[in-house]
């Protein structure tokens, strides 16, 4: 007979409804020869030939990593009716499918080795990719162990150079094999710079400094700290008493249940591998610098000194043909070599042969450097800051200080004294071909590679504006209203300039619009039109000041803006111009944004066609080009909020809106609904026409009077067609009733879109459109309506399924934008919410939400209070305002501040203390105290989220909701730009304050930038969610590395979409059965999350469970449990332990405790488990059950079988509750029921015969079964929602059939809809001619 075995993976939603199947849960063979998959009713069959083996069959149910992958999306669809000239051509399946055989593949297949051949030194192997660039070869030998101190050098190929800018595949005679010769060269200033950084960075390589400082593209990643340990003593297969002889099983004390401490220190444990080891004392700048002309004649390019670990001086002259020691000291010029003469090419040549200290710690520092993975030392292309950080020491670094202090400022570490032409360099990229596959790939290249050096620039210019290192354009006005030009970009301050945004809000509109236009931007580049440009663009937030950045329109600045515009409105409608340039452009974005083409009233009364929203401009630059500025109407507005609500809006409002107290008044004009929610309106509207039609037809076809008269027409009538178009006018009536109702732009068929004008302030429409614009102002209402009465019930019941799982404010945000939501709804959704029948399970949504709230609220206050702070006292105010937020203490917060600057005798000490409190106290910031503090939290609380906050402090806010001290400093440092001293904060202490100006580390910029798409990459992410859902898990996983492979080369390995194809490769290659491949990606997903989106982003703790898993299938028990203690930690930090997360990683540490025989510290994580499930799934849900089987099961093992027992009855009665008697879950429990029993009636018996001392017959002793690790395996499978199931050949045919008919019913039900479109198109032509 056939072993038929079957791998599920579900939604965590779906795993309660697993256990509902007719089949018994078992181990089954990982190598899978036959595929069934059930997705949402329908079933996919796949069957290979696999000789003698015996057929597989695998059900797999598709979890949440396949249904979505949020940081991966495809541009909109165009639309149909463009022609090919119009816009890009979006890839179809068709040709999806074509390179993923022709294209794709060879990208993957193009690797090949060479041999490599530095001067002096053996040749050594290299595998390249055939797609890298000759300069990324040279980089790449840059970071390699043999070649690294080599800066200055070329690569030749048959004594022929390699040009930079060429692809190795296109090299002449490169192929496998061939010698790569690397050939010194003559160096420049520019070149000796450049090899002077390098060595600098070399030599501090392994110093985590700039990852807490934000510099230079490093993060902090902790991966290796957590296993590291282990791989030393497991290996896949080895028994377990090797495995727990170098087993320590003990967590932290903060990290058991129950623990109430939340220390912070942990969060950044000190790694050994990060232990400096010093190779120099001094590496500076000479004093001599810059050589004389003289010298110059002689090749000296630039002089250094070294201070050896000898305490040598050293003075060494830079020249073009490498450098020496000349014979100059501190006092004396004299430039000429030493004795004895050594002319070295690299520095670290010429220190090696003098230094025997350098020369020893730099080979051990470089064998540590090339021991870290890839991941740890590559830089990623937006910078990533960190809200801890330990006070560490200032090191001297001369080069360093060289670099900060150059002319250049800093604008671009390679090109000194040279700007940059970002808005050449955009413009440029986006006007590449993109017709084939190398060219896009070429294109995408370049526009992400050129928007992220943008956005790192715009950072460190608006950094340099508000720290007042720019000089102003115009230096005469207020602060406020200035304008800088720096490095080519053009940066303004998000404040109200000449009261040009008064009529929309003033500076809260100002505040606001910038980050609409970044939207806007962003919508626009996406749709990406070919001929249509937008500017790069950021957005930095720094020290309560708001900066835009953006690149320069060419000539905009040689002439007023008014003067340039020729479409939009410069003065909101009081003039309006129009240009067919644009017209023509924009007309092509409409359908894609959903944007009505419409008609407004000019200065002269005559009707003006617009594509977009008035504010909108139009510009024609110097070069050409098109341009268009000030987006800030891409989406529709928001109706339910209103700078103003009078008589005449309260009339319009629907009575859904009016239910839930809406509309609300706002601080300005701008509030708009989300893209997600335009998509999630039009989709519902579609379903509501698609029922209509098919109602009215379905009426019309059982109506005997339409029938009768379609007959008599058409026996009377002399055309013999009359009768049929009586019947198609009748069902075009149809349709055109169902698009009145819904609100389409045409009566023949389903096309909603929206005109962004229609609640503009100055806007006039030509009377004719009176109509039509009121249509369309209902239709905003109907959107309004929508979010209130459907998304945020949507939000709460995906919270309720699980389908959502946020765990702190950002991904509470993610949660809420996804189904359209704007942060703003959030008092909306804590309303909602306390009216759900089940709110006890939303509880942890409950409390972040409040904590959002008061944290967003605090942000909003801590932006107006640092604009009044002087700069010398960023540190008090900062930590000022930390303690009137946190802290429980009810004293003075300034008595502690520092003085700096007073230097006073001993014995005036007091007087001196007491004037430096006097001075801060006379600053606005530092009359702000706890109460007062509080007070304006729950008034912008009630303004801006209509939340109302009844407590009367923090600390009550805090003990009613069980909030943490520590996870609101997380979330306003982050959100803010805070970086805190990483130390352990007394926040309980009611005698003295919590931080001190010491504590406050840093201030960071919160930067952001637009997100450029990869559309053939992201169609094959779409396009293998799509095959894993249908059961294709081999097809799946090539998609994926297709797509992996198209965005490593786009954005590099360190980027969130390829750190969303890793995990989803793991995830295959576990349910695959191949568990090295699955931690080998995973581990990866591990070290990106940590470096692109922090080592306590949610995300990064979710990657953590899923690796601990794949590392205990793979026999590494050690680093699961490690792992696993991580990820709890950073979770308990996060959002506490009061969380469904801790429900589900104290069951996995439950059984991987059981599974190591560490019985006590097992039980105590399963039983916190039991508690939470009971709280977040139900005292009677099928998850409780399998928590009480998981208790039964360890106790059982522990020798305690009658606790076992009790916990075994629990989880049959809920089974048999839930699934009934004859379910194989209660069938299964009823025979673990009677083993258990047996187990304790034989205990007993034992215990009396012991304690009676009776002779008789021998009782046998009660077996104590010892856990089975491939037992434990499949209840962590099971836990993570991974069920093993075994099918019959009879339900393999079932499916098979269901599948089949399903099929044919839903391809029928196409075709029928494509008739009919075609039907409608061929009418609506017709009516045209």
């Amino acid at each position: 007979m056939e072993q038929k075995t079957v791998v599920s993976e579900q939604m965590e939603k779906n795993e309660d409804d697993s256990v509902h199947t007719k089949t018994k849960c078992k181990q089954g063979n990982n190598h899978t020869s036959q595929q069934c998959v059930l997705d949402l009713g329908t079933a996919f069959l796949q069957e290979e030939d696999t000789g003698p083996e015996p057929k597989q069959m695998t059900l797999f149910l598709v979890d949440r990593l396949f249904l979505e992958a949020p940081h991966v999306k495809a541009p909109p669809l165009q639309t149909e009716e463009k022609s090919d000239s119009d816009g890009p051509e979006q890839p179809d399946t068709d040709k999806i499918k074509q390179l993923s055989i022709r294209d794709i593949v060879e990208l993957q297949e193009t690797g090949f080795s060479v041999r490599i051949q530095p001067p002096g030194v053996d040749s050594f192997e290299l595998q390249v990719s055939g797609q890298m660039l000759v300069a990324e070869l040279h980089q790449v030998l840059m970071d390699h162990e043999i070649t690294c101190h080599r800066t200055c050098f070329s690569l030749q190929l048959g004594g022929s150079v390699l040009d930079s800018l060429t692809e190795l595949r296109c090299v002449q005679g490169l192929q496998d094999g061939a010698v790569i010769k690397v050939v010194e060269g003559s160096y420049s200033i520019r070149d000796a710079r450049l090899h002077l950084r390098h060595v600098r960075d070399l030599l501090q390589s392994l110093d985590p400094t700039d990852a807490y400082n934000g510099l230079n593209g490093s993060s902090l990643s902790y991966f290796n700290f957590f296993t590291q340990g282990d791989k030393d003593c497991e290996s896949v297969g080895k028994g377990r008493a090797s495995e727990r002889g170098c087993t320590d099983c003990s967590p932290p004390e903060y990290v058991l249940p129950g623990c109430k401490d939340r220390p912070l220190t942990p969060l950044q444990p000190i790694r050994d591998d990060w232990k400096p080891l010093q190779c120099l004392r001094v590496l500076t700048m000479s004093n001599w610098n810059p050589p004389p002309g003289n010298r110059k004649m002689h090749g000296d390019l630039m002089y250094l000194n070294v201070l050896t670990m000898e305490d040598k001086e050293l003075n060494i002259t830079s020249s073009t043909r490498g450098f020496y020691i000349n014979q100059s000291t501190a006092f004396n010029f004299n430039p000429k070599p030493a004795v004895p003469r050594s002319l070295c090419h690299s520095l670290v040549e010429l220190l090696s042969q003098v230094s025997p200290a350098f020369r020893k710690n730099y080979s051990m520092l470089q064998k540590k450097r090339v021991q870290q993975h890839p991941y740890e030392r590559i830089a990623t292309s937006f910078q990533l800051f960190t809200w801890t950080a330990p006070q560490g020491d200032h090191i001297l670094d001369g080069v360093r200080a060289e670099e900060t202090h150059t002319s250049r400022m800093g604008q671009d570490e390679h090109t000194a004294g040279q700007s940059r032409d970002w808005n050449e360099e955009l413009q440029g990229s986006r006007e590449l071909p993109k017709d084939s596959l190398q060219e896009r790939l070429h294109r995408d290249r370049s526009i992400f590679k050129t928007n992220s050096d943008f956005a790192c620039a715009a950072t460190r210019g608006a950094v340099a504006v508000v720290d007042g290192n720019v000089v102003p354009l115009n230096p005469g006005e207020a602060p406020h209203l200035q304008m800088f030009i720096w490095n080519n970009i053009f940066f303004s301050l998000g404040f109200d300039v000449s009261e040009h945004y008064s009529p929309l809000g003033g500076n809260a509109a100002a505040h606001s619009a910038a980050i609409c236009d970044l939207r806007g931007v962003q919508a626009y580049a996406s749709v990406d039109i070919k001929g249509l440009h937008t500017l790069g663009t950021a957005v930095i937030d720094y020290r309560g000041i708001r900066v835009i950045a953006q690149t320069i329109v060419p000539g905009l600045l040689e002439k007023n803006q008014e003067q340039s515009v020729v479409y939009g409105s410069n003065d909101y409608g009081e003039t309006v111009y129009t240009h067919p340039r644009f017209l023509e452009l924009l007309n092509k974005t409409c359908q894609p944004l959903k944007i009505q083409r419409h008609q407004v009233l000019d200065h002269n009364n005559s009707p003006v066609d617009l594509c977009s929203g008035i504010e909108t401009k139009g510009i024609l630059g110097n070069d050409g080009r098109p341009y268009i500025l000030d987006l800030l109407r891409t989406t529709p507005p928001d109706l339910n909020m209103q700078i103003s609500v009078t008589k005449e809006v309260e009339e319009e409002v629907p009575k859904v809106c009016q239910q839930f107290g809406y509309p609300r008044r706002s601080g300005h004009r701008l509030a708009s609904l989300r893209p997600e929610l335009i998509d999630a309106f039009i989709q519902h509207s579609y379903e509501l026409y698609v029922s209509m039609v098919s109602k009215g037809l379905r009426e019309l076809e059982r109506c005997p009077d339409g029938q009768q008269m379609a007959a008599d027409s058409a026996e009377k009538s002399e055309d013999e067609n009359t009768g049929l178009r009586e019947v198609d006018l009748q069902k075009k009536s149809v349709i055109m009733e169902a698009c009145k109702a819904v609100g389409s732009v045409t009566d023949s068929c389903f096309d909603i879109r929206f005109n962004p004008d229609v609640c503009s302030p100055g806007v006039r429409f030509p009377p004719e459109y009176a109509e039509e614009v009121q249509r369309q102002k209902q239709l905003l209402w109907d959107a309004a309506a929508f979010l209130l009465s459907n998304q945020i019930p949507a939000v709460l019941k995906d919270c309720l399924d699980y389908t959502a799982v946020p765990m702190d404010g950002m991904t509470l945000t993610s949660v809420l934008h996804q189904r359209g939501v704007n942060v703003r709804y959030l008092g909306t959704l804590l309303k909602q919410l306390d009216k759900v029948e089940e709110r006890g399970r939303l509880s942890h949504v409950q409390r972040i939400s409040i904590s959002e709230v008061i944290i967003r609220s605090a942000k909003h206050i801590f932006r107006n209070y640092l604009q009044d702070v002087e700069p010398a006292a960023f540190s008090a105010a900062v930590s000022h305002f930390l303690n009137c937020l946190l802290s429980s203490s009810s004293s003075g917060f300034l008595e502690s501040c520092s003085d700096e600057l007073l230097t006073r005798r001993r014995s005036r000490r007091r007087r001196s203390h007491g004037s430096r409190v006097a001075l801060l106290t006379d600053s606005v910031w530092a009359k702000l105290t706890s109460s007062e503090l509080w007070s304006r939290i729950r008034t912008e609380a009630e303004d801006y989220y209509h939340c109302t906050i009844q407590s009367g402090n923090i600390d009550e806010v805090i003990e009613t909701h069980s909030l943490q001290r520590i996870s609101l400093l997380r979330e306003i440092s982050i959100k803010t730009g805070i970086q805190v001293q990483l130390r352990e904060y007394a926040f309980e202490s009611r005698h003295r304050p919590v931080f001190a100006e010491e504590d406050i580390v840093n201030m960071f910029p919160v930067v952001k930038h637009l997100k450029p798409t990869t559309t053939d990459a992201s169609q094959l992410v779409q396009q293998a969610q799509e095959a894993v859902q249908q059961g294709l898990l081999k097809d799946g996983f090539e998609l994926i590395s297709q797509a992996m492979t198209l965005f490593s080369s786009i954005c590099g390995v360190l980027h969130e979409d390829v750190s969303t194809c890793l995990r989803l490769l793991g995830r295959l290659s576990y349910i695959l059965g191949d568990y090295a491949d699955a931690l080998s990606h995973q581990e990866k997903t591990v070290m990106s999350s940590e470096r692109v989106q922090g080592i306590d982003h949610p995300q990064t703790i979710q990657d953590y469970t899923h690796l601990a898993l794949y590392c205990f299938a793979g026999g590494r028990h050690s680093t699961s449990l490690q792992l696993l203690y991580r990820a709890r930690y950073l979770t308990l930090l996060v959002c506490g332990e009061d969380h469904p997360q801790v429900a589900l990683l104290d069951s996995m540490l439950g059984l991987v405790l059981h599974g190591l025989m560490e019985y006590e510290l097992s039980q105590k994580f399963l039983q916190n488990a039991l508690i939470l499930t009971s709280k977040y799934h139900g005292a009677m849900s099928l998850k409780h059950a399998h928590s009480h089987h998981l208790l039964a099961t360890m106790l059982e093992s522990k020798g305690e079988f009658r606790s076992a027992l009790q916990h075994e009855k629990e989880a049959f009665s809920i089974y048999k509750r839930q699934v009934g008697d004859s379910h194989d879950k209660t069938k299964e429990s009823s025979e673990y029921l009677k083993s258990l029993t047996q187990q304790a009636v034989i205990l007993q018996k034992v215990i009396n015969q012991i304690y009676s001392n009776t002779p008789g017959a021998c009782v046998p002793p009660p077996k104590f079964t010892s856990p089975n690790l491939a037992t434990i395996l499949q209840q962590l499978n099971l836990t993570c929602g991974i069920i093993l199931i075994p099918l019959s050949a009879k339900e393999v045919a079932d499916l098979r059939t269901e599948f089949q008919g399903k099929e044919k019913v839903q391809v029928e039900e196409l075709e029928k809809q494509l008739l009919k479109q075609r039907h409608l198109n061929s009418d609506n032509s017709g009516e045209q001619h």
